[in-house]
């Protein structure tokens, strides 16, 4: 993403600085490239007034992670005597 532009000096804590030309170089980035993406995404149209559901914010993790556990939902086992214990309570 090299085009001409606008040359600049920040001045911005020493660890943060070190934290972000870490994370530039462990990406093989240069660390330009980083602050440029950093500035485009806080610039970048807002949902901030809207709420996300944690269904949303987990959406990209779905599926993600095998724990070996098969799911509950379609175990007939474990819905048999869903709902039924509520009224036994009472």
């Amino acid at each position: 993403m090299d085009s001409a532009g606008v040359k600049t000096t920040i001045e911005i804590p020493d660890e943060l600085y070190r934290q972000a030309k870490a994370k530039a170089a462990l990406q093989g980035r240069r660390l330009k490239d980083l602050i440029e993406e950093g500035l485009r995404h806080v610039l970048a149209p807002s949902t901030r007034g809207q709420q996300s559901s944690l269904a949303g914010l987990m959406k990209p993790a779905r599926g993600a992670i095998a724990s070996g556990v098969s799911d509950l939902g379609s175990n007939p086992a474990h819905l048999r005597d869903l709902g039924r214990s509520a009224g036994r309570n009472r």
